[in-house]
């Protein structure tokens, strides 16, 4: 009696795995070079509800007209002036939080400088504050 060849149904998976090596180390390779600019931590915030700084964290506002301030300050501070007073408190404590709070009317390009001039003087982590809605509104 004749045995018959049976075939085999499996696939050779070895091709794909080497293209698949292939690939991750492309993507490893390239991934960081996608990512430049300063880096943002954008704060969450619960619908409705305001968000107090914390200790380790210093509020930067920039109004219509461009002019900078910190804190609760009344005195506007010129860029070298910002730049000199982050610098030191960086060196102080290291571990400080940046947030700045933008006018409405103010170009993107004025916060964009801003947020610039804070990774100069050492500063590891920048946030924006926004005011918080009671309902989520589509953009326009």
């Amino acid at each position: 009696m004749r045995q018959r060849k049976h075939r085999l149904a499996e696939m050779n998976v070895v091709p794909y795995i080497d293209v698949m090596l292939v690939l991750l180390i492309i993507f490893m390779i390239t991934s960081p070079l996608l990512t430049q600019g300063v880096d943002v931590e954008l704060p969450t915030i619960t619908q409705g509800r305001d968000v107090a700084p914390k200790d380790k964290q210093k509020v930067i506002t920039i109004n219509a007209k461009g002019e900078l301030f910190v804190g609760s300050a009344t005195q506007s501070l010129s860029p070298p002036e910002l730049f000199s007073r982050m610098s030191t408190l960086i060196k102080q404590v290291p571990e400080t939080e940046i947030l700045i709070r933008g006018d409405l009317q103010l170009p993107y390009g004025e916060v964009v400088k801003v947020m610039g001039l804070l990774r100069e003087a050492g500063v590891q982590k920048v946030g924006l504050l926004i005011k918080p809605t009671p309902a989520i509104t589509k953009l326009r």
